[in-house]
């Protein structure tokens, strides 16, 4: 992917920048190579094994994004390459679109957006009733830092929370539900914001959403990898559930044509942390643990895995 504007300079202010060589000149990133100690990558890109191969003086990869699904986090350790992340910058983006979501949905707010715009609301009259949001029961799939974030908003709400991590969280109080699907049948909102990668893969599958049931909304702000997205469309088109609210899907950007036809579905282009602050802050961060790096310092913010 190309660099972004606003890690860009910050890099070509300290660093030699090869920008996309491996793929727009092959024979001059060979001739290169040898010298790369690190890379910059999203949280879209994808780095394996293959391409660390090619660079013997690889010391880090610096993904500038929260999620590192797309780098092969094994093959980086076994060769000694660590890799860094820009997490926390961006919870309270993720947080409040989360919230806008559940909002959005609940309120119909596009489709009331439509219905003044198109002239629908002389020659149609009112819109249909839609739903409350405050006091609603909602589920956290995940309780890390934006997780938290997400439930300290809708205790505002008069929302009542509860969450599904692998193990209990005792420094959360919120009630622990031991399973994704026994959490799906308890609430009336259903927030993803699990990591991605193979460990939740389709995490909400069909079972889950069954659970959620008819009358339940389901938010992603996740990974559009951790939905079953052939099921969801089934599950909306059948109304065994009642609506989605989604900023990631499986196959980005293409998002299914049957998806994007379902009046009870909201659709956002990915832009959980798409704030001109958080992005400065996270190209900032990104920066830093490259330097970090190169000056023999210990790395600001490296993944789990890394640390």
């Amino acid at each position: 992917m190309q660099l972004n504007p606003l890690l860009e300079p910050l890099l070509r202010a300290s660093f030699t920048v090869h920008d996309r060589l491996h793929l727009l000149d092959p024979a001059a990133f060979e001739a290169v190579a040898p010298r790369i100690r690190g890379i910059s990558a999203s949280g879209e890109s994808k780095v394996g094994a293959e391409l660390m191969d090619r660079l013997p003086a690889l010391e880090i990869i610096s993904v500038m994004g929260v999620g590192y699904d797309g780098i092969d986090v094994a093959a980086a350790k076994a060769r000694g390459v660590v890799v860094t992340h820009t997490p926390d910058v961006l919870n309270d983006d993720v947080a409040d679109l989360a919230l806008g979501l559940m909002l959005a949905a609940s309120r119909r707010l596009v489709a009331a957006d439509r219905h003044v715009r198109e002239g629908l609301w002389p020659a149609q009259g009112p819109m249909p009733l839609a739903r409350k949001l405050s006091g609603a029961r909602l589920g956290i799939l995940g309780m890390g830092r934006i997780g938290q974030a997400i439930a300290r908003r809708a205790l505002a709400f008069d929302m009542t929370v509860a969450y599904h991590t692998r193990t209990v969280r005792a420094d959360v109080p919120y009630a622990h539900v031991g399973s994704a699907v026994a959490l799906a049948a308890q609430c009336d909102v259903l927030c993803v914001i699990t990591p991605g990668g193979a460990a939740t893969k389709h995490l909400v599958n069909a079972e889950v959403m069954n659970a959620l049931g008819p009358q339940g909304l389901l938010v992603n702000v996740a990974r559009g990898s951790v939905v079953d997205e052939a099921a969801l469309i089934e599950a909306l088109e059948q109304g065994r559930l009642g609506g989605a609210a989604l900023d990631v899907f499986e196959q980005e950007p293409q998002v299914p044509e049957r998806l994007r036809a379902l009046p009870q579905v909201t659709l956002s282009p990915h832009i959980g942390s798409a704030t001109t602050a958080t992005r400065q802050a996270m190209a900032g961060l990104a920066a830093e643990n490259l330097r970090a790096k190169a000056g023999g310092r210990a790395v600001v913010t490296a993944v789990p895995e890394c640390r």
